[in-house]
């Protein structure tokens, strides 16, 4: 549905975007993640049409995003939206509903889906912050397209706000249409992405799909367990199973994922110890995020 085909943006001598190359299918929900700078806005915008390649192309149903018709297929959330302040929410989304040959019904059913029905007659200029985000989501949903590019979606959505979010996105999944959004906050890349892509210096570093990102972040799991008394060999014994065991503040820490912590149980009891405490955990996203960052920094 959306195809990055060594994706290059130059802005000067800055090289926003560097040979992106990423393939998201219809039904696919995908977050680019990266840190400020990275290219991430500039990928969407090229995606929406907005943006020239410097070269390389982007492809939406094999049509260039560079051709108008092509952005028929799509809409678009940019990262800062604004309205005009005299306007209700309802004029601004009928306003949009006009340009994109919507029917009026649709006004209503996205006034809803945002949670905006009981503010659709108040002035933008009275809404918070949040409901001006909120009322860019609306305009996003009025047409119904087979893609929505979304930038930054949730940075100034209130709790109201990520509930509407969350049902947009899950809604296009069920029936089988693309959303591509950029996020800083790694919550959101957990419970809605089914692959997420990290970009660092304009350069696609990491794809991971939801399974993988699983499998990545039980490996960083660790257990605790605070025993009656540190049993001579113990450690050692334990050592042949996770490595990278340790005794710290009284707790025997046992790095690793799920599957190897029953074995590690077994060979606590086998040498005798009482086990006063357990706790375990698995890895967290932003931990993951932080390494491949600056994995990437150091290859540059």
């Amino acid at each position: 549905m959306i195809s990055f085909q060594g994706l290059t943006k130059r802005f000067g001598t800055t090289t926003a975007v560097d040979a992106l190359c990423l393939e998201i299918g219809a039904g696919e929900v995908v977050a680019l993640l990266g840190p400020n700078g990275s290219g991430k806005t500039t990928s969407l915008k090229a995606a929406a049409g907005l943006v020239s390649p410097t070269s390389g192309d982007v492809l939406l149903a094999g049509r260039s995003a560079r051709d108008p018709g092509a952005r028929e297929i799509l809409s678009f959330l940019p990262q800062r939206v604004s309205f005009p302040d005299n306007l209700s929410g309802r004029e601004v989304l009928e306003f949009y509903r006009s340009l994109r040959g919507v029917a009026s019904a649709r006004v209503d059913a996205v006034l809803k889906f945002a949670a905006l029905n009981g503010s659709g007659g108040r002035a933008v200029g009275q809404y918070s912050g949040g409901m001006v985000q909120r009322l860019g989501l609306a305009v996003a949903m009025l047409p119904d397209t087979p893609v929505l590019l979304l930038d930054e979606p949730t940075a100034a959505l209130d709790p109201d706000g990520l509930c509407a979010f969350y049902g947009l996105v899950g809604a296009r999944r069920s029936e089988g249409k693309t959303v591509f959004f950029t996020s800083h906050h790694l919550g959101d890349v957990e419970k809605l992405a089914d692959r997420f892509a990290v970009l660092v210096a304009g350069r696609l570093v990491a794809t991971l799909s939801a399974r993988e990102l699983q499998d990545r972040l039980a490996e960083r799991g660790v257990m605790r367990l605070r025993l009656d008394e540190r049993r001579p060999g113990l450690l050692e014994s334990v050592r042949t199973r996770a490595p990278q065991a340790l005794w710290a503040a009284g707790e025997l820490i046992v790095p690793g994922g799920a599957a190897l912590r029953p074995a590690v149980l077994d060979l606590v009891r086998a040498a005798g110890a009482e086990i006063r405490g357990l706790a375990a955990e698995e890895g967290r996203l932003d931990a993951l995020y932080q390494e491949l960052v600056a994995s990437a920094g150091e290859r540059a």
